[in-house]
């Protein structure tokens, strides 16, 4: 793309995002201090956060308008504040208690928690909310699983301002589930309103509706182009009975990453989180704009094996294979080095840490490398495809390319797939793909949520499709352990045994770049790996 078209394309989607201000009308246009400005390049598809095919901006849009009984802290992380998946606080919950014994959690609602239609918010509209999460047909459900929420029989209504949850198990991961963007608490009324027998539930309604008690109401949403929010007085959670920031939100599509960058350059945006790390590079390096990097602490980029299919069912095999990626040079020719690297780990005493991901003891050895074929009897190396998503080609392609380049120099033919999204997803679910690159990410990054839902099982998210019982007995184990010693053996286990078995190769954690005007203060990455709107406000 030629400068010109950038700033053409530039000049285009900031006249649409001058006219988007007066889209609410003049009576409550505010001025541009008040105003921030979103832009990303993927789409809000709806207003509904449990919908199947819901967008991580969508995501963003459903934190600040709806709130849940309880959100996560934050904490420090190098230079920067990342979500605490430790501290767990009330949201619309005025407090909350953990019985003795781990099985029933109790929270008390706040006297003031209203909706935005002036309502009350009683324990009679969480206990349908909740309801609504573990048995509509929806993204809910299989999430609060992982928390041991699974059925309408554990919520209880109290009083008024009281609600239990009972566990059959003291599950870690219950209350931090209750933190994330799917146990949102809806005006009850107000979408049973619009509940059919068809539709229980109101999903169709709330696709385009927002019926909550969070810090922005919905005043314009256009599927795939725009949202604008609106802020709500009576919401006092972004500091001690202080409203948001921002009196008003602007969250626009413009696909062109370049696009984006020249928007907020110009200061035509004051905000963007999906930039190239290239672009995000070269901002930074022009020191006109604040750039917030993070390593990505809860997600990571992996290279995985099948390892029910040939060759790579052999463990010697997959040991070659690590032994001969070029890990720094792939580092820096995908990420220009922005991110954390996986590899090139040394464990000593202590080791490994009880975290996943954790950096792993694997560096470019090529001797080794043919050693371990030839011990899996392929000395001459094997025929194989490695495979990416489109949507990652910014970073995958050059990866690929010197994947392809290394292996070469043992034996190892690599014929390189670009696959479009739906292909990828549907090869990935039917277990065809050899050998591939892909992301995981764990909205609640403890060691037993990755490993239960990254490997075991038959489902989608075991990549690699292993099937261990040492890691399925650790994994479950580690679940309802409530020692915190004992509970970092399990981990520590657990890392160990992913060492043994090599199923997948952890290579680095890119960082999230959050892109600002130098006016724009507040932000923290969260679990969703979306902005929250509600920590911004403008100095």
């Amino acid at each position: 793309m030629t400068k010109t078209s950038i700033q053409a394309r530039g000049l285009a989607a900031a006249a649409l995002l001058a006219a988007s201000l007066g889209t609410v009308g003049a009576a409550r246009a505010q001025s541009r201090a008040e105003t921030l400005r979103y832009v990303t390049g993927a789409a809000v598809n709806t207003l509904d956060p449990t919908m199947p095919g819901t967008t991580r901006e969508a995501f963003a849009i459903s934190l600040s308008t709806y709130d849940r009984l309880v959100t996560f802290g934050r904490k420090k992380l190098g230079d920067s504040f990342v979500f605490d998946l430790d501290s767990v606080r009330g949201e619309l919950a005025e407090r909350y208690e953990v019985s003795p014994d781990g099985l029933t959690l109790t929270f008390v609602l706040r006297p003031d928690a209203k909706f935005q239609d002036g309502t009350p918010v009683t324990a009679e509209d969480v206990k349908w909310s909740l309801d609504r999460a573990v048995s509509a047909k929806s993204l809910a459900a299989p999430q609060l699983l992982t928390g041991s929420l699974t059925s309408p029989d554990q919520f209880k209504v109290v009083d008024p301002r009281t609600f239990q949850v009972t566990l059959p198990k003291p599950d870690r991961l219950a209350l931090p589930n209750l933190a994330t963007v799917y146990a949102i608490i809806i005006n009850a009324r107000a979408a049973k309103a619009h509940a059919t027998p068809e539709d229980p539930w109101a999903q169709g309604w709330l696709k385009d509706h927002a019926v909550g008690s969070g810090a922005y109401s919905v005043d314009v949403f256009k599927p795939g182009e725009q949202v604008v929010l609106r802020r709500s007085e009576a919401w006092t959670g972004a500091a001690p009975d202080k409203p948001a920031g921002f009196k008003r939100i602007i969250a626009q599509t413009i696909p062109d990453p370049a696009t984006r960058a020249n928007l907020v350059e110009k200061g035509d945006a004051d905000i963007v989180i999906d930039l190239q790390a290239n672009d995000a590079q070269a901002l930074k390096e022009r020191g006109k704009l604040k750039v917030i990097a993070t390593p990505q602490f809860n997600a990571l980029t992996l290279i995985s094996f099948n390892t029910r299919l040939p060759p790579f069912d052999k463990l010697e095999v997959r040991q070659a294979v690590a032994s001969a990626l070029p890990y720094d040079a792939m580092f820096k020719a995908a990420l220009f080095g922005r991110g954390k690297p996986l590899f090139g780990a040394t464990w000593g005493e202590g080791d490994p840490k009880p975290v996943f991901p954790v950096p792993q003891p694997v560096t470019l050895d090529l001797d080794k490398a043919r050693t371990l074929l030839a011990a899996a009897g392929l000395p001459d190396g094997f025929s194989t495809t490695f495979s990416f998503n489109l949507g990652q080609a910014a970073t995958a392609e050059p990866m690929a390319a010197l994947i392809r380049e290394s292996l070469e120099k043992i034996g190892v033919k690599v014929e390189i797939q670009k696959l479009p999204d739906a292909q990828m997803s549907t090869q990935i679910s039917e277990k065809k793909l050899p050998f591939f690159t892909e992301g995981i990410v764990a909205w609640l990054p403890s060691p037993d949520y990755f490993y239960r839902n990254f490997y075991t099982g038959n489902q989608r998210w075991n990549y690699s499709s292993v099937d261990d019982p040492v890691i399925n007995e650790l994994a479950n184990k580690a679940r309802f352990e409530r020692d915190a010693a004992k509970y970092d053996e399990d981990a520590r286990a657990l890392n160990l045994r992913h060492l043994a078995l090599m199923p997948q190769i952890p290579i680095w954690q890119p960082n999230q770049d959050a892109v600002m005007a130098p006016s724009v203060e507040g932000y923290t990455y969260q679990f969703h790996r979306q902005v929250d709107y509600r920590d911004l406000s403008r100095k």
